[in-house]
């Protein structure tokens, strides 16, 4: 208890310092999860109205496999 009495009172001395690479965690995290959930929005079925839109030149078209998962591994 005295050990956790002493570093609360550290902190609120020198103040407390979110670290740096929590904020970087966080911000590629973001990125990461906008990146992908893109991808895998435009490569899903199109919702209505947008049967007919192109797919931007940036997203990669993936191709769906009859039976993922079975059979022999590609090479």
């Amino acid at each position: 208890m005295n050990l956790l009495m002493q570093t609360a009172a550290q902190a609120a001395e020198n103040g407390t310092h979110f670290p740096i690479s929590a904020t970087l965690v966080y911000v590629v995290g973001f990125i990461a999860a906008v990146t992908i959930g893109s991808i895998a929005w435009y490569n899903s079925k199109r919702p209505v109205g947008w049967e007919n839109k192109e797919r931007p030149d940036i997203v990669p078209e993936v191709k769906k496999e009859e039976t993922p998962g079975l059979g022999e591994p590609k090479s």
